[in-house]
């Protein structure tokens, strides 16, 4: 059954699972009354259903021992702690061939996360939309980002320009980054950096399996 969801914040390895378990339960939404044990959800993502229970209790849910956990209640509420109501306004900095990829497969996506403009040097690409979406000159990072309420910045850019489009993002009032550069960026402490380095995951793994 449902509690009153709580006003803790949430450690950022649960909100990352949070995120999963809606995107997996997505497509199961269209079931009536359909429901799930956490036994289950867990197997599906390579968890342990202790781990579930714990993230969904963080949020004020607890399944139901004969039914488990109601699969449309249970995205309602993953949304209304994680979601804006008005969704967020983003930007993706950087419309090479990496981040066309990043901006095709986040706009095909069931998501509160919408990409309202993109910014790059290329006067090929400035001033025409790429997937819908408006391609601006970098240097007129202040004045949209001001004007659609952009908060996040998905930064696509060559490593040797990272550091100073950070900058620029960050002046123009940029709260949070997704950084796919495998540059290491140097920001306040107010500032939510997320770094993807698939370098290093590919790495990873490389040692796991040797």
């Amino acid at each position: 059954m449902f509690g009153q969801i709580m006003n803790t914040k949430l450690p950022p390895r649960t909100v990352e699972r949070l995120s999963k378990y809606r995107r997996l339960l997505d497509k199961y939404k269209g079931l009536d009354e359909a429901h799930i044990y956490s036994h289950k959800l867990a197997g599906l993502l390579n968890l342990t259903p202790e781990q579930v229970r714990r993230d969904l209790m963080l949020i004020g849910l607890t399944g139901n021992h004969r039914k488990g956990y109601n699969i449309k209640a249970l995205i309602g509420i993953i949304g209304n702690t994680i979601d804006r109501q008005e969704g967020q306004q983003v930007a993706l900095v950087g419309i090479g061939n990496l981040g066309k990829a990043v901006l095709g497969f986040i706009r095909k996506a069931e998501t509160r996360m919408n990409i309202v403009a993109a910014f790059d040097i290329d006067r090929n690409k400035i001033n025409t939309h790429i997937a819908h979406v408006p391609c601006f000159d970098i240097q007129e990072a202040k004045q949209v980002i001001r004007e659609k309420n952009i908060r996040i910045a998905i930064l696509t850019v060559p490593p040797e320009v990272a550091v100073s489009t950070t900058t620029l993002l960050l002046q123009s009032g940029i709260r949070g980054i997704l950084n796919f550069t495998s540059v290491h960026l140097d920001v306040s402490p107010d500032i939510y950096l997320k770094d993807y380095d698939i370098i290093t995951s590919l790495e990873e793994i490389g040692f796991f399996i040797k």
